[in-house]
């Protein structure tokens, strides 16, 4: 079973083992509007806690989109790339952009969980 932690900049993890699934919140797509493009990060690259990964594009605007944990890259979502307004249809669930690997899981420990962020998210509006 995973369990999901969220960052201040609004992007997800779901850990499971040592691969954490990353993408962007339904708060995040919501406030970029019709997504229209999607860069994701080559297979097997080091991406640390708090860099960019991803670059996301809507109508509104462009926006990086950083690492919520320090680690190797091993999976991407090609879907996006080629559908992104999967994004703004499904952001924590099918639209996920890539798996890494965990190189220091303590680096969770400075992440929420759904009702911190919630709470977070709530303090927004």
């Amino acid at each position: 079973m995973s369990k999901t932690y969220f960052t201040t900049d609004h992007e997800w993890v779901a850990v499971e083992g040592d691969i954490g699934t990353v993408g962007i919140t339904n708060y995040a797509q919501h406030a970029l509007g019709d997504i229209v493009f999607v860069e994701l990060p080559d297979l097997g690259k080091s991406v640390a806690k708090g860099k960019e990964i991803a670059v996301v594009e809507s109508v509104k605007a462009a926006s990086d989109v950083y690492s919520p944990v320090t680690g190797e890259v091993v999976a991407i979502n090609e879907a996006v790339v080629e559908q992104p307004g999967m994004v703004n249809e499904a952001p924590e669930d099918n639209a996920w952009f890539v798996k890494i690997r965990l190189s220091n899981a303590s680096e969770l420990d400075g992440l929420m969980d759904h009702e911190a962020y919630s709470a977070f998210v709530n303090g927004l509006e």
